[in-house]
């Protein structure tokens, strides 16, 4: 059926389909923003949970972040999948990530590592708590540094399979799965101080020039072997019934792979200088 310039009945239509199409490209644009929003929902929610200062609130608190870390992951691949990019969805999501991957695990790891001492009015609580707010203030001011970079410059130059420097997401989770393993807030001046040190190294592996692998090149839509799938069940198996360990495991597993390679490459630079 055509219509002719003066129909109005077909411009009508016209005018339906094309506002049609603008609503439904508009409602593609929402979805990864509606995954961004629950990633900033974690995130506050963490930070609330975070001041109720019961060993129950700082596991729930730990808990937020790994599922704002759920959401992050899922958001930037939604947008991509569906080639939804755009400059307000990726500021909107750095944001989001400064919230959830900044401050809640900064207030988290404060509150639970350090401000126990101080409550039990043990002698070093006063230079513990300086101390805690001070390396806590670091971390967050690295995840924002890293976030503000990552902008700029992107992935590491001529690969799409690496990040520079640790993601936020992972520097959180790593104390986000701390948290959630050990549950009971650190009493011991000792540990406390390890503690500290643990968020000095992860906002220092933030900053670093590292390469830490992004999963990005992995293929899910591709045909595994079985055994792959089978590796793939025990894993999440384990994640349910076993999640403190394994969630543990699985950050410091990544948080020290990029070390690690580092050094090997260091090494072998070295022998084929020699070789040379």
């Amino acid at each position: 059926m055509e219509f002719n310039s003066l129909d109005p009945i077909g411009h009508e239509e016209e005018r339906r389909g094309l506002f049609g199409k603008h609503r439904l490209r508009h409602g593609v644009y929402l979805l990864p923003s509606a995954l961004t929003v629950a990633n900033l929902l974690c995130g506050y929610y963490a930070v609330l949970a975070t001041l109720d200062g019961r060993t129950a609130d700082f596991d729930n608190a730990a808990i937020a972040i790994g599922l704002a870390y759920i959401f992050d992951s899922l958001d930037g691949r939604l947008a991509r999948a569906m080639h939804t990019e755009s400059p307000f969805g990726r500021e909107f999501d750095s944001l989001a990530d400064i919230i959830s991957f900044g401050i809640a695990p900064a207030f988290l790891a404060y509150a639970w590592g350090v401000r126990a001492l101080a409550i039990n009015n043990a002698p070093e609580s006063l230079h513990l708590t300086q101390l805690g707010w001070l390396i806590g203030f670091f971390y967050l001011g690295c995840c924002a540094w890293r976030l503000a970079r990552f902008n700029i410059q992107g992935m590491a130059p001529g690969s799409n399979r690496f990040f520079v420097g640790m993601p936020t997401p992972a520097a959180a989770g790593l104390v986000a799965a701390t948290v959630h393993f050990f549950q009971a807030p650190i009493a011991d001046p000792r540990l406390s101080v390890l503690w500290l040190l643990l968020l000095l190294v992860l906002g220092v592996l933030m900053s670093s020039t590292l390469r830490y692998y992004s999963f990005k090149d992995i293929q899910w839509t591709r045909r595994r072997p079985s055994l792959f799938v089978v590796l793939l069940a025990l894993l999440i198996g384990a994640i349910v019934k076993f999640s403190g360990p394994t969630l543990l495991i699985i950050a410091s597993a990544y948080a020290v792979h990029a070390v690690i390679l580092q050094a090997v490459r260091l090494a072998r630079r070295r022998v084929a200088s020699r070789h040379a």
